[in-house]
């Protein structure tokens, strides 16, 4: 049951905020100090590779808001189903906070050497006291983050590809053996992508472009468009097509900008 791990999601949030929290101080103090500079706040394009990179940031983007494989698990939990509206908008208003804060006070600190994965950035010397402690801090909440926040999204994984190899079987939370075997080889497919997936940046931009897309925004848009009782109206319908169109087309700009920027970029093609 998703409720029980209710407990493991509010701690992983608040780990998540101690990240933010360290990173907006180091921040703050180092800019009173006079140590760091204002930051390029635009991108800089310089030539066709530089253009094409923009477009990864996109599935990125959309990939950090997909949450809708959770939504029917909980609503199903709740004692009280009209929550489940709150319940989404906090959660997005919640998330939104900690993205921009998180990105805003790396940018300021890091600057230009601002990584891909910034926790990369916290691995060497920060110029502030006590600099080493507050990288092993800094890297450790936010691994433990990762591992606590993982159960919630493996919970829908497990789930629906379980759902969909075996239709008809009962139920996999009273079938240990069929449990056993879809987690463990869930869990072994997550494993070797994690350790042959070069960076984690190219992980999320083709998964962000294709699946959390299709999840996101295809989807329900095909739902609304098929509306089996007959409750869509026509300005539902021409926004779903509108969807439809517009998420393809991000997808298919995504898509050839990664390709483009992994193949073309590495191997020193310029525009």
């Amino acid at each position: 049951m998703v409720d029980s791990l209710r407990y493991t999601s509010a701690l992983s949030v608040g780990l998540a905020v101690v990240f933010v929290v360290i990173t907006a101080g180091i921040a703050i103090f180092k800019w009173i100090d006079g140590s760091i500079g204002m930051p390029h706040l635009l991108p800089k394009i310089v030539n066709q590779a530089s253009f094409w990179k923009l477009f990864t940031t996109i599935p990125i983007i959309v990939t950090a808001y997909i949450c809708h494989h959770n939504v029917h698990p909980i609503d199903n939990e709740l004692k009280d189903p009209t929550q489940m509206k709150p319940i989404v908008r906090t959660s997005l208003a919640l998330c939104s906070t900690v993205y921009v804060a998180t990105s805003f006070f790396a940018l300021l600190l890091f600057g230009d050497n601002t990584l891909d994965d910034v926790l990369a950035n916290f691995d060497g010397e920060l110029g502030i006291p006590y600099s080493s402690l507050l990288d092993d801090v800094v890297r450790m909440s936010y691994g433990i983050h990762l591992m606590l926040v993982f159960p919630i999204v493996f919970f829908s994984l497990r789930l629906n590809l379980d759902s969909l190899l075996f239709p008809y079987a009962i139920p996999i939370a009273f079938d240990n053996r069929r449990f056993f075997l879809v987690t463990t080889a869930l869990m072994g497919f997550i494993f070797m992508g994690a350790n042959f997936v070069p960076s984690i940046w190219d992980a999320f931009q083709f998964t962000g472009a294709t699946a959390a897309v299709s999840v996101g925004f295809i989807f329900p848009a095909a739902i609304t468009l098929r509306d089996t009782h007959g409750i869509a109206t026509k300005n539902d319908r021409l926004i779903s097509w509108l969807m439809i169109f517009l998420a393809i087309s991000s997808s298919t700009v995504a898509v050839c900008s990664d390709i483009y920027s992994i193949f073309c970029v590495g191997k020193g093609v310029d525009g």
